[in-house]
C-alpha cells in the first residue's frame, strides 16, 4: 500500500499488542491487593469478567466493521476508548465501579487485538506470516513476562491504580505509529450492517453473566430474578443464531465454519482459553491468600509462565509449517493439562517448586495456541475476509473465558463460602475450639487473607484452617478445567494432516467459502501461491 511505513506500523502494532496483553497479567498479579482495598471479594471476578464480557461482543461486530469500512479506524478506535478506560479504572473507588469502567476499557480492547492482528498481515508479504504470527507470539510471551513483574512493582511501591495508568503512555506511542504511518487503501468490501445480530448478542452475553453471578449469591437459583436471566439469554442467543441465518452480512458467518481449519480451531481456542484463564486470575489469590505473599511474590509466580508461553509461541509459529497444526497442538495440549494435574494437587503448605515447575508447564503448553491458532483461523481466506476471520476466533476464544471465569467463579466461591460455613458452624465462639473465640459467630470477612497486615490479626490455628478452606476451594475449581483441557486434546485430532502453507484462497480455490449477500468488490488473483487483492496491488 502507497505511502505506508511497514516497519513503523508492524512497531506500532506490536506496542498495542504488547499493552493489550500486559493489562491482563498486570490486573491479575495485582487482583488481591485491588480485593484488599476496595473490598468486594465476592465480586473481584466481575473486574475480569466485565472486561471480556464487552470486548467479547465487540469483536466480531468491530472485526465485521473493519473488512468493511478500514482497519485503521476501527484499530485507532479501540486504541483510544481503550485509554480512556484504563484510565477512568484507576480513579475506582468501589469493586462495582471498578468492574464498569473495565468494561468500558473492554470495548477498546475488542477492537486492540483482533484488528492489529490482521492489519500485521495485510502488511506483509504472505510468505513471511509465520515469522509474523511467530513475532506475534513473542510479543505476548513477553508482555506477559514483564507484566506480573511490573505489576507487583507498581502494586508494592505505588499504588494499585498505576497498573491501570501504564497503559496510557504504550497506548499513545502505538496509536500515533499506526496513525501516521499506515496507508490503507480506501477499496474495501462494502457490505450491510448487520445491526439486528448486534443488538441480541450484546444483551444475551450480559444477561448470561449475571446470571451465572448472581445465582446462589444474591438470589436463589430457583428465583424468578435468575431464571428469567437465563431464559433471556436462551432466547437471544437462539434470536442471534437464527438472525446470522438471514443476515446478508452476518456478525458470525456460517459459511466460515464450513472449512474444517477455521471450525477446529476455534473449538480448540475456545475451550483452552477457558481453562487458562481459571489458572491466571486464581494463582495470584493462591499466593496471597493461602501462601501469606504480596503482589511481587504473585508476580514472580506467575513468571515462570510467561516464560514458558514466550518460548513455545513464536517456535509453535514457525513448525507449523512443517509439523503440521495437530501435531503442535496435541503435544502442547498434553503438557497444558499434565500442568493443571499439578495444580489441583496444590495444599497450604506444597513446596514452591511444585508450584513453579506447574507454572513452567502451563506456559510451555499454552504457548503455541497464541500463534498456531490465528495462522489456522486465517489461512482459507481472502484478504476481504480475514478480519472476520480473525475477530471470529479472538471471539470464541474471549467468550470461552468469559462463560469461564464466571462458572468457575461462582464454583469456587460456593465451595469456599461452604467451607467457611462449615467451619464456623462447628465453631461458632467461645465454646469452639482454641483461637476460634477471636471471631465474632459471623463468618470473617474473606479479603482479611488477601492482606498482610489483616493476616497479622488472624491467630495461628483459625489461619491455618482457613487457608485450607480457600486452597480446598481453588483447587477443586483447578481440577474442573481438565474438562476443556481434556476437550482440546480430543478437538486437535480435527486438524488432520493440515499444515501451514500461506494464504491459500483464490477465485477458482474451493477452499474459498460463498458468502451469501456479501457483495465483494475486490477481484483476488493468486500470486505466487498466495492471494492478493486487486485493490492492495493497485496501491
Amino acid at each position: 500500500m502507497k505511502g505506508t511505513k511497514p516497519g513503523l506500523v508492524i512497531a506500532g502494532l506490536l506496542l498495542a499488542i504488547f499493552v493489550g496483553a500486559i493489562d491482563n497479567t498486570v490486573v491479575s498479579t495485582a487482583m488481591g491487593t485491588i480485593v484488599a482495598s476496595l473490598g468486594g471479594f465476592d465480586q473481584f471476578v466481575w473486574v475480569t469478567a466485565a472486561y471480556m464480557a464487552t470486548e467479547t461482543a465487540g469483536m466480531p461486530i468491530i472485526g465485521k466493521l473493519s473488512d468493511m469500512y478500514g482497519r485503521k479506524r476501527f484499530f485507532l478506535f479501540g486504541v483510544t476508548v481503550f485509554i480512556v478506560g484504563s484510565m477512568l479504572c484507576g480513579t475506582a473507588h468501589t469493586m462495582w465501579q471498578l468492574a464498569l469502567f473495565r468494561a468500558l476499557q473492554g470495548v477498546g480492547g475488542g477492537a486492540l487485538m483482533p484488528v492489529a492482528f490482521t492489519i500485521i498481515f495485510d502488511v506483509v508479504p504472505p510468505q513471511r506470516a509465520g515469522r509474523m504470527s511467530g513475532m506475534f507470539g513473542a510479543v505476548f510471551g513477553a508482555a506477559s513476562i514483564i507484566g506480573p513483574l511490573l505489576g507487583a512493582y507498581i502494586t508494592d511501591h505505588l499504588s494499585w491504580r498505576w497498573v491501570f495508568y501504564i497503559n496510557l503512555p504504550i497506548g499513545i506511542v502505538a496509536l500515533l505509529l499506526v496513525a501516521l504511518a499506515y496507508h490503507e487503501s480506501n477499496r474495501h468490501t462494502r457490505q450491510a450492517i448487520d445491526w439486528l445480530g448486534t443488538v441480541t448478542l450484546v444483551p444475551a452475553v450480559a444477561a448470561l453473566m449475571f446470571a451465572l453471578q448472581l445465582g446462589g449469591q444474591k438470589y436463589a437459583w430457583s428465583s424468578g430474578v435468575i431464571i428469567t436471566l437465563l431464559a433471556l439469554a436462551g432466547v437471544l442467543f437462539a434470536v442471534f443464531l437464527w438472525v446470522e441465518t438471514k443476515a446478508k452480512a452476518p456478525i458470525l458467518s456460517y459459511a466460515m465454519f464450513r472449512e474444517r481449519l477455521f471450525s477446529v480451531a476455534n473449538l480448540v481456542g475456545l475451550v483452552t482459553s477457558a481453562a487458562f484463564v481459571v489458572a491466571v486470575v486464581y494463582i495470584p489469590i493462591y499466593v496471597q491468600g493461602v501462601r501469606g505473599g504480596n503482589a511481587s511474590n504473585a508476580g514472580l509466580t506467575l513468571l515462570p509462565m510467561m516464560l514458558g508461553s514466550s518460548i513455545t509461541a513464536p517456535i509453535g509459529g514457525q513448525l507449523a509449517q512443517r509439523l503440521g497444526y495437530r501435531t503442535i497442538m496435541l503435544t502442547s495440549g498434553t503438557i497444558f493439562a499434565l500442568a493443571l494435574v499439578m495444580l489441583t494437587q496444590l495444599t497450604s503448605s506444597s513446596s514452591v517448586w511444585w508450584l513453579e515447575a506447574a507454572m513452567v508447564l502451563l506456559g510451555l503448553g499454552i504457548g503455541p495456541s497464541f500463534s498456531v491458532l490465528g495462522m489456522a483461523v486465517m489461512q482459507p481466506f481472502d484478504p476481504a475476509h480475514r478480519g472476520s476471520a480473525s475477530s471470529t476466533m479472538s471471539f470464541v476464544r474471549e467468550l470461552g473465558m468469559t462463560i469461564s471465569i464466571t462458572i468457575y467463579g461462582v464454583l469456587q466461591r460456593n465451595r469456599f463460602d461452604h467451607g467457611l460455613k462449615t467451619l464456623f458452624a462447628s465453631a461458632p465462639g467461645p465454646s469452639g475450639p482454641a483461637g476460634f473465640s477471636a471471631f465474632p459467630v459471623s463468618i470473617p470477612d474473606p479479603r482479611m487473607l488477601l492482606s498482610p497486615e489483616l493476616r497479622a490479626h488472624i491467630p495461628a490455628f483459625v489461619l491455618q484452617r482457613l487457608t485450607d478452606v480457600l486452597t480446598s476451594s481453588i483447587t477443586t475449581t483447578f481440577a474442573w478445567t481438565l474438562i476443556p483441557a481434556l476437550l482440546a486434546l480430543l478437538f486437535s485430532f480435527g486438524f488432520g494432516k493440515s499444515r501451514w502453507a500461506g494464504f491459500t484462497a483464490t477465485p477458482a480455490a474451493s477452499a474459498t467459502p460463498s458468502f451469501e449477500g456479501e457483495q465483494r468488490r475486490e477481484s483476488v488473483r493468486p500470486t505466487g501461491g498466495t492471494a492478493e487483492t486487486e485493490a492492495e496491488v493497485e496501491a
